[in-house]
């Protein structure tokens, strides 16, 4: 039952195609992440962007900012190492979903007026290596072939 859930999760086109995609991708929602819970890189940690997610209406808005931002942070390491990649996809995606119509989708297309341009680019990239898979050299390759 194990390896046949873990074969359906790790399955993927094997080729190197989907690695251009999860490097910068899986670096950009780390960063991302890390500004929401660790305060890296500028960003206002946990307590801040939960305040902010309270303010624009996300409540309860600490939590929110808890599973947003460890969402992008451990889902881009998923990414970067290739490790179950469809499931860290599919949440990379809902939390895009939900960034452009609770935050952006208001402010228009660009982000020059704090629009979904972005959020949508990040959606459009999870969901394709939802689909893909994580593809030739990732750990879920190297499961499969485990299981195999």
């Amino acid at each position: 039952m194990f390896k046949s859930l873990l074969k359906k999760l790790t399955a993927s086109n094997p080729s190197w195609s989907t690695l251009a995609l999860r490097i910068p991708i899986g670096i950009t929602f780390m960063a991302h992440g890390g500004q929401k819970l660790f305060a890296w890189f500028g960003g206002y940690g946990l307590e801040g962007t939960g305040q902010w997610m309270a303010s624009i209406g996300i409540e309860p808005g600490y939590q929110m900012a808890l599973m947003a931002g460890s969402a992008e942070f451990f889902g881009g390491i998923a990414l970067l190492l290739g490790l179950l990649v469809r499931p860290a996809a599919l949440m990379l995606s809902i939390t895009m979903l939900v960034a452009i119509f609770s935050v952006h989708f208001s402010n228009g297309l660009f982000m020059s007026n704090n629009g979904y341009e972005f959020a949508l680019a990040l959606l459009a990239a999870s969901a394709s290596l939802m689909l893909s898979g994580a593809g030739k050299l990732s750990v879920d390759n190297l499961l499969r072939q485990r299981c195999s």
